[in-house]
């Protein structure tokens, strides 16, 4: 009954803001024309369509609203008109009132503002659909951004997510394709962000953890957090000074570097994805700055860190191999990719799927940003990815709408970009550092402490063994267990004396070419 009532909410919505015809008249065909005609019937639309949109996405609450900011960063899919003003949803939702969030902040704390701030700005600096921001002073003079969760949003978010569970179950159990998309564990995954995002506590310590991954990288700044006051509905942070990336024309009349910008941009995507796997994720307009400062000038400035994605090692080798793969042309590879990794059927035929790729892929090398839309890329992936029932991978969702996110803010930084050879060197790096001599090196290092713990324990395991072996009534199982472990030792002590002779014959490589030179 709950899911019932809220799609009759969602559907009165959709009527009352003629949100069915905004969405009918963005096709062409003259049948739909006519059919937009139909619908018109009766209503009085005389509101903009781009403000009939964002209003009626506020209405419906927070899950719409950030469908909505995903919109708004695909000025090439969308209307300037609706794009500009679904902008508005990325810092300027409608404030909840002053009085309120005064309330939250002291109670969260236990004090009044005076006790806490030396200067609290009643109202908001920016609004989202999660929580809203205030600029306030800390005793000591302090400069700080305040961010308050919005009251009720875990009903409101747990209400849609339960009708978007219900319908994905739906969906699998209908459809065979849908079944190859996944639709439970999709869903599953964006329940699992979203409420992560609810906890403003995870955000700071999200927010933590990409200081120190992109401190030493030198091209993005990222607020310290007060930690003495952050609780779960209210973070305290050092407050950012920058210009806001949809202000253009004042970042180029401060003499910004556009191109170097978008260059910057796309560093710091490949570096968070495959150095670090851990990941900004929500970085759309309203969450990017550029600093204008002196000391930091061209720098981005990152901020709402509510949504991160993070990559395991697997994820982060089977993307770089299909991404070296593409930028080499090597559509065979990329096919292989595929059946290897179990995301198409193990029978299917790598020619094939070779060929299906490069149709997609072929046409988009070498071409700048401008001329490229990567939105229509993964549309004809999945287009083909039903020919070869390929599997959705539920843990990359929100990497592909990162994805999206940089495309769309590299298409406005420097549309003339090129995206494959900004990013194939770091790529090629990349996986000599992961595959080649150093990253055996590194890897050495790393389990170093391990085998220094396994080598002084092998002479009493081995006498322990010998005893048991000794004693009569030996099960079969026993027998097994210590020859496995005699091949276990007898594997670590290859691997170590393997390990010493390739280090041996690269510094004795070395001391030749040295002293020949």
């Amino acid at each position: 009954m709950r899911h019932f009532l809220r799609l009759v909410f969602i559907v009165v919505t959709v009527l009352r803001f003629g949100l069915d015809e905004v969405a009918l008249s963005a096709f062409p065909q003259r049948w739909v024309r006519g059919l937009v005609r139909l619908v018109r019937i009766g209503r009085r639309l005389d509101t903009p369509r781009g403000v009939r949109l964002r209003q009626g996405l506020e209405r419906l609450g927070p899950i719409f609203v950030k469908f909505g900011q995903v919109l708004s960063t695909r000025r090439d899919l969308m209307p300037l008109d609706v794009a500009d003003e679904l902008a508005r949803l990325q810092d300027r939702v409608p404030p909840f009132p002053a009085a309120q969030a005064r309330a939250l902040v002291e109670k969260a704390f236990g004090r009044t503002l005076e006790e806490i701030f030396q200067s609290f700005d009643a109202e908001p600096v920016a609004s989202a659909s999660i929580a809203q921001v205030h600029f306030a002073v800390l005793e000591g003079g302090r400069e700080v951004a305040v961010k308050v969760l919005r009251p009720g949003m875990l009903a409101a978010i747990d209400q849609d997510l339960n009708l978007l569970h219900t319908l994905a179950r739906w969906v699998e159990r209908l459809s065979a394709d849908g079944r190859r998309l996944r639709p439970r564990e999709v869903v599953a995954e964006f329940d699992h962000y979203l409420h992560d995002e609810l906890d403003l506590v995870r955000e700071a310590a999200n927010a933590a953890q990409l200081r120190r991954n992109m401190q030493d990288l030198g091209l993005v700044l990222v607020p310290e957090m007060v930690w003495e006051l952050c609780t779960a509905n209210v973070i305290v942070m050092e407050r950012m000074h920058g210009v806001p990336i949809s202000q253009i024309e004042r970042i180029r009349a401060a003499g910004v570097d556009f191109k170097k910008l978008a260059r910057d941009g796309v560093t710091i995507f490949f570096t968070q994805v495959f150095r670090d796997g851990f990941f900004h994720a929500d970085m759309h307009p309203g969450n990017i700055q550029v600093s204008i400062a002196p000391a930091t000038f061209g720098r981005y400035v990152s901020l709402d860190f509510g949504i991160v994605g993070t990559l395991t090692d697997s994820d982060k080798a089977y993307l770089a191999h299909n991404m070296i793969a593409f930028f080499r042309r090597d559509y065979k590879r990329v096919a292989e990719l595929h059946i290897e990794s179990g995301w198409v059927p193990a029978d299917t035929r790598v020619d094939a799927l070779e060929a299906a790729v490069r149709a997609v892929l072929e046409p988009q090398v070498d071409r700048p940003l401008k001329d490229i839309s990567l939105g229509q890329v993964l549309m004809r992936l999945f287009q083909a990815s039903r020919r070869f029932n390929v599997q959705i991978q539920p843990q990359l969702v929100l990497l592909q709408k990162t994805l999206l996110n940089i495309e769309g803010l590299g298409r406005q930084l420097d549309p003339e970009l090129d995206l494959w050879s900004t990013g194939k060197p770091f790529l090629e790096r990349w996986m000599n550092e992961q595959i080649g001599w150093r990253g055996v090196l590194d890897r050495l290092g790393h389990e170093a402490p391990r085998y220094a713990q396994i080598f002084p324990e092998l002479p009493r395991l081995l006498h322990q063994a010998l005893q048991r072996r000794a004693q009569p009534g030996e099960s079969a199982a026993l027998l097994a267990l210590l020859a496995e472990q005699r091949r276990t030792n007898r594997l670590l002590q290859a691997l170590l004396w393997a390990a010493a002779g390739f280090v041996g014959g690269l510094l004795l490589t070395t001391l030749v070419l040295r002293w020949l030179h």
